[in-house]
């Protein structure tokens, strides 16, 4: 059993493993993935093309015990490109237990890594996007260090919803932030898996998404500090279905009622039950001027009407409506 590291609960197939204990990998990158091989060949691709000194590790997690596509596409990329790394199946599906199980298997195989990074199944990293992230992370001295996803759109013509919510990082510029959100451009130093007294991403978050920003939520809540990293870019496919409004509104209900979820997690009292209920209430009149101020600056109706559809999927998790897309993608094809 890892220091700091809840025991594992299954049994998880070791496809194959190069170079695993070697002393010089300072940093490992976690790279979860789901039924996408010919994405994840870009991702590995990218990451093959990092222009740094650093020595890093990557852990390949397929999170599909029955077709194992991406076991191929892991299997050929560490083999060709001579890596250290690790490809493995997680039995059990959900997002949160496919990262553990990187998360878990980057700290056992490569013991004195100092570093975990991770970057998902449909995303390209810049060449420079490891070396600039460790650098930070080395400088600032900051636990949990950020960089911006920016979305490649397969339609050219839906260019402009790059402004809106969903796709739009959380900071546009270098240095401190109070916290980040999202676990498809970040980096982690290892003492987060010591401190944390659960280093692991919450399994309740598995279908519903933000598991990433509950873990960054109780990093913050244990003083751990945040840094952002403007020029460490990686890039998202976006494919045309994922443009469509039907799409958006549903991405914007997940958000409310992920942020409910959250904050009802740490209200352990019926008070402070109480006033989250009130305050997830507020935030729906407060959305309409949220919303009024997108639309004067966007001019997007799609942009403006987000603050209003997260207001609502927060009201909807208070009263125990949750959207379960991930849930849906799990069912066996």
């Amino acid at each position: 059993m890892i220091k700091g590291y809840p025991a594992m609960t299954t049994i998880r197939d070791i496809i194959y493993v190069s170079h695993a204990g070697t002393s010089s990998v300072e940093i490992v990158v976690c790279v979860p993935s789901f039924r996408r091989p010919q994405h994840l060949r870009l991702t590995l691709n990218s990451l093959a093309a990092q222009q740094t000194s650093h020595r890093f590790a990557v852990v390949i997690v397929d999170n599909d015990s029955g077709k194992r596509e991406s076991v191929v596409e892991a299997v050929g990329f560490l083999e060709r490109s001579g890596l250290p790394g690790v490809c493995l199946v997680e039995p059990q599906q959900g997002n949160c237990h496919a990262i553990n199980a990187a998360f878990e298997t980057a700290l056992r195989y490569f013991p004195t890594a100092t570093m975990l990074m991770m970057i998902d199944d449909d995303e390209i990293a810049s060449p420079q996007w490891l070396h600039l992230m460790v650098e930070a992370a080395l400088d600032s001295g900051a636990e949990v260090v950020g960089g911006p996803v920016f979305p490649r759109f397969d339609d050219p013509t839906k260019q402009a919803l790059a402004h809106h919510p969903a796709f739009r990082p959380a900071y546009d510029r270098s240095g401190p932030v109070p916290i980040i959100y999202g676990s498809g451009n970040c980096l982690m130093v290892r003492r987060v898996f010591t401190a944390l007294a659960n280093p692991r991403f919450d399994i309740r978050f598995n279908f519903l998404g933000g598991g990433d920003t509950d873990f960054f939520t109780r990093c913050q809540r244990a003083g751990m500090t945040f840094y952002w990293v403007a020029e460490a870019v990686i890039e998202e496919t976006v494919p045309e279905a994922r443009t469509h409004p039907r799409w958006l509104a549903a991405r914007g209900l997940r958000i409310g009622a992920i942020n409910y979820r959250i904050r009802a997690l740490i209200a352990a009292s019926p008070v402070s039950r109480a006033r989250l209920l009130v305050r997830t209430l507020a935030i729906l009149p407060l959305s309409l001027w949220r919303a009024a101020g997108l639309a004067v600056r966007e001019r997007q109706l799609l942009i403006a009407l987000h603050p209003i559809v997260v207001a609502i999927g927060g009201v909807l998790a208070a009263v125990g409506i949750e959207p379960q897309p991930y849930k849906d993608k799990a069912k066996p094809v």
